[in-house]
């Protein structure tokens, strides 16, 4: 009882002093009771299983839920990582002085010092299986979902190898006006304005401050962005998705499709309440896709190719373009290139 309260003493406090008798040489006199003892300190149960999703954190039950992460990695996440203690001692009581003693059990002989009870602390200490909600973000089959693929993030232009916004292609009459919102609507859709120079994602609003967009598509974009964010339902003042936005005509046909093609090409449907994509078969379940859109998206035709292609003047799907685009050494980014 003696020993397990100096050691709990020990794992509770970062402070602490004991009073032990002086260390004696063990004789004859000395009456031994050895006694292996094992300890285990639980780990640090401060973590937090809250991830990054596109606007707001994304909790370990919802991405269990969605079949993003499975049961083993669940149980991980909870447990944390953890620092096992393991201490094992021979303890030693001198029974004409009084005096009591710990001695780690690494094989000493009767006749070695008894080392004082603080001793304890030189146990080895193991790490114990567990991720961290960092490690699971990183995951590509979870990293997928989080954040999503590119989407295409700027133009790169041949001639003198320089690297600008859509917008700013757009103003250098580099690119028509409609092929540029068609692509900004596809960053607002997919989760961000993307700032190729800089290396930013900015929420609509963002962007129009920092100049990336002009104040003149700013509503539009805002239009956009809500397949990000959500819908709000006229009638139940629930927040809806894209698809069902669409399904209920609050949104135009021709361009939700293109909205939710793009979605899909860049890593897969959002789910807006939670804010993170979605495997196909959860959307299914959840309602923001159907088997009827699917069979649109699968076999376009020229109608719901709602992309342009500077280069060849040819209308593409959104994966057809983005597969089509260069990639930027420097930050990874997917860029149009133009022949220009």
């Amino acid at each position: 009882e003696i020993i397990l309260t100096i050691i709990q003493q020990q794992t509770t406090t970062t402070t602490s002093s004991i009073v032990t008798c002086p260390p004696a040489e063990i004789d004859s006199n000395v009456s031994i009771t050895k006694t292996t003892i094992t300890t285990t300190t639980a780990t640090d149960s401060t973590h937090s299983n809250a991830f990054h999703g596109i606007r707001k954190d994304v909790s370990a039950s919802e991405l269990l839920e969605c079949k993003i992460i499975d049961e083993k990695i669940f149980e991980e996440l909870n447990a944390g990582k953890a620092w096992n203690k393991e201490m094992v001692f021979s303890v030693i009581y001198d029974e004409a002085s009084g005096c009591l003693g710990l001695e780690q059990d690494q094989g000493s002989s009767r006749g070695s010092m008894m080392k004082p009870v603080a001793a304890w602390a030189s146990s080895k200490t193991r790490e114990v299986p567990g991720v961290t909600v960092t490690e699971v973000s990183e995951m590509d089959s979870v990293r997928k979902y989080l954040e999503g693929t590119n989407s295409i993030a700027g133009v790169y232009l041949q001639s003198n190898k320089e690297t600008m916004s859509i917008y700013e292609a757009k103003s250098k009459n580099l690119l028509t006006p409609g092929t540029s919102l068609v692509l900004l609507e596809a960053q607002a859709a997919t989760g961000f304005i993307i700032d190729p120079v800089k290396n930013k994602k900015l929420s609509v609003e963002e962007a129009a401050a920092q100049g990336v967009i002009g104040n003149d598509w700013k509503k539009k974009l805002l239009s956009a962005e809500r397949a990000v964010t959500g819908y709000r339902d006229p009638y139940t003042e629930k927040t809806i998705s894209l698809f069902q936005a669409l399904k209920k005509d609050l949104i135009v046909k021709d361009h939700g499709i293109r909205l939710l093609e793009a979605q899909i090409a860049t890593g897969g449907i959002i789910d807006p309440v939670h804010s993170h994509r979605v495997p196909v078969e959860v959307a299914y379940q959840r309602g923001y896709f159907d088997e009827e859109m699917n069979q649109i998206l699968s076999d376009p035709d020229d109608d719901t190719k709602g992309f342009f292609d500077p280069n060849t003047h040819e209308n593409l799907t959104y994966l057809q373009l983005i597969e089509r685009c260069v990639t930027d050494p420097r930050t990874g980014l997917s860029l149009l290139s133009l022949d220009k």
